[in-house]
């Protein structure tokens, strides 16, 4: 159980108090794992640390299941689809398990130097949402992910971080325009597939995506207004922009630590090899027989941090670890700390797969293996990203051997991440060469 002391928070600085003189010393060492900051004229309390960030998720049922209103998210989606809503997300809005086919750009480069960001996932923005075939050159497809990284990258400035404390400057600068001209783009492409998908009769037409579930169930009854247009357009467009840009940045991740660290590539390689055979291509149910392809791809995400919090706020007023935090304080559980705790892992900034296997190479889950969150706002799409991101993994590097480019080695592979919204890898290429099976 974390404590502190009885005033309040501490780290709480007001009018007349200073902070410490050392900006350098990490503020969870210096106040502990709970403290509160000021964000413009908002209070925010800060969770660090497992065991403070699990009493918050955990322990606390629907009494931290609110989001607090974000501004630039609030101009998006207007309160709408599972990911933005200030209330507890609908059981509607959950996506579907889906089935995405391994990426084919790879071999289009014949093992010349391929840029790791081509590297991306139609899962979330073909069959599972939309049932639309999208090929990795139709105009569509390209427009809507050139859309998605433009709209990425300009969430990650510090511009719109400034902007969404300070609202003021909306009116004064104007600092979001950019990013709802693209996501306007996007939800047009939407609205379009939506009407492409739309049956002809009230839930008479077949159910193949998460899209034609939602637009049959707002053809039905829907007292409560879920299924209305706006809203799926809302859902669809968290299920395309986040699930595509969080499932693409780990692939990237992925690809550019297996060409750093070719040794664990290897092992990954003689597994798939072993297990599967020649030519037969991965499937949901063989993780169970690829415990080292498994501990690979969850280390890859504990390692990159892909997403390092997303802030919640009290739905009532709460108790949480000794504090009365009152409704709607905002609570930001930072997923970083836990994944980067140091009683919970032996090497947490280093890439180590043994950090889920046990001592004879079994499969081992870690209860502080948190990247996507915990409790009734875990993510959504957690099973749907899961299973992409496994038969993606396993299908590049059954195929494909990732090397460094000629004239790099692999120790120079550079792994500073980019800015953007998520943790992204910085742009980088890595040479994708076909890989005789079993050697």
């Amino acid at each position: 159980m974390w404590r502190a002391g009885p005033e309040g928070l501490p780290g709480d600085l007001g009018v007349g108090q200073q902070a410490d003189p050392c900006p350098s010393r990490p503020l969870a060492q210096q106040y502990g794992p709970a403290f509160a900051v000021h964000l413009g004229r908002q209070k925010t309390v800060v969770l660090t640390g497992y065991e403070a960030v699990r009493e918050a998720l955990l322990g606390t049922g629907q009494e931290l299941a609110g989001r607090p209103p974000i501004l630039i998210f609030q101009l998006i989606q207007g309160g709408g689809g599972p990911q933005a809503s200030s209330s507890p997300p609908g059981r509607a809005e959950g996506p579907p398990a889906g089935s995405p086919h391994a990426p084919s750009t790879a071999w289009a480069w014949g093992g010349r130097p391929w840029p790791t960001r081509s590297c991306r996932s139609r899962g979330a923005s073909r069959r599972s949402c939309t049932a639309t075939e999208f090929y990795y050159r139709d105009p569509v497809f390209v427009s809507l992910l050139g859309l998605i990284d433009k709209v990425m990258v300009l969430l990650g400035t510090p511009s719109l971080q400034l902007f969404n404390i300070y609202p003021w400057l909306r009116a004064l600068l104007q600092l979001h325009r950019p990013v709802l001209r693209k996501v306007e783009a996007v939800r047009a492409i939407l609205r379009t597939l939506m009407e492409a998908r739309r049956p002809p009769a009230p839930g008479r037409g077949p159910v193949r995506s998460y899209l034609d579930a939602l637009i049959q169930q707002g053809q039905g009854k829907d007292p409560e207004g879920l299924f209305a247009e706006a809203n799926v357009v809302a859902c669809a467009l968290d299920m395309v922009m986040a699930g595509t840009e969080t499932t693409s940045a780990t692939l990237q991740w992925a690809a550019l630590l297996m060409g750093k660290h070719p040794s664990v590539q290897g092992r990954v390689q003689e597994e798939l090899d072993r297990v599967l055979g020649p030519g037969r291509p991965p499937r949901l149910e063989d993780q169970r027989s690829l415990p080292y392809t498994n501990a690979v791809l969850r280390e890859v995400q504990h390692f990159i941090t892909l997403l390092p919090h997303m802030p919640r706020c009290t739905a009532s007023d709460t108790q949480l670890g000794g504090y009365l935090l009152p409704k709607g304080t905002p609570v930001v559980p930072l997923l970083s700390s836990v994944l980067l705790d140091k009683t919970q892992w032996e090497t947490p900034r280093q890439l180590s797969p043994g950090h889920f296997l046990d001592a004879d190479g079994r499969f081992v889950k870690r209860a502080a293996f948190l990247p996507f969150s915990a409790g009734c706002r875990v993510c959504v799409g957690e099973s749907l990203a899961r299973s992409a991101l496994f038969l993606l993994f396993a299908g590049l590097l059954q195929r494909y051997r990732l090397l460094p480019p000629p004239g790099l080695s692999a120790a120079t592979l550079d792994t500073t991440p980019a800015l953007a919204f998520t943790t992204r890898p910085p742009a980088q290429a890595l040479c994708a060469v076909p890989r005789l099976q079993g050697r």
